[in-house]
């Protein structure tokens, strides 16, 4: 069990690490580096360019005021404007096996059973029917198991979420 705890504490470091890398350091190194290669490699030896950029603070300036904005509004045509990013979702959609699928816990073992006792409910009564046993016992868990959900419990399989709080 401490081996488990362990090995899932290292996945889930190794998974923030990941996070933190390539969302912001990465990203900040990567615009850093970009800046000053193109500054010190291509303006500073331009002459015409460097009427324009006579310092690097200015070239930053200019990325700052200009690029920033720039890249905010490509990023918006990004998602909002051009079909790559709905393709993209659709990718992912056809790839997710939940897209098409229960998900475990709450929804499987609590609300679509509830439908489902629900639907022949409905069925019995529209054929003046009455409950039988198994359907009240059914029932009953099915109230038992909202009333957890409510009061902040889980349903279903647990026993990967004990130690969450």
């Amino acid at each position: 069990m401490v081996y488990m705890i362990k090995k899932k504490l290292m996945f889930r470091a190794w998974f923030y690490f990941r996070q933190g890398w390539g969302t912001y350091f990465a990203f900040i190194i990567a615009a850093l580096n970009t800046m000053v290669t193109t500054y010190y490699l291509a303006i500073d030896k331009a002459s015409d360019l460097k009427v324009i950029f006579p310092s690097f603070t200015v070239y930053a300036l200019f990325w700052i005021v200009i690029g920033v904005p720039l890249l905010i509004t490509i990023g918006y045509i990004h998602f909002k404007k051009v079909p790559a990013y709905s393709s993209e979702v659709d990718v992912n959609v056809e790839a997710n096996p939940y897209c098409f699928k229960l998900l475990p816990g709450w929804q499987k073992d609590t609300l679509f059973p509830m439908y489902l006792l629900m639907m022949n409910m409905f069925v019995k009564l529209s054929k003046n029917e009455k409950l039988n046993d198994e359907e009240i016992i059914n029932l009953s868990k099915l109230q038992k198991d909202i009333q957890t959900l409510i009061d902040g419990g889980y349903v279903g399989k647990t026993d990967r979420f004990k130690n969450i709080s």
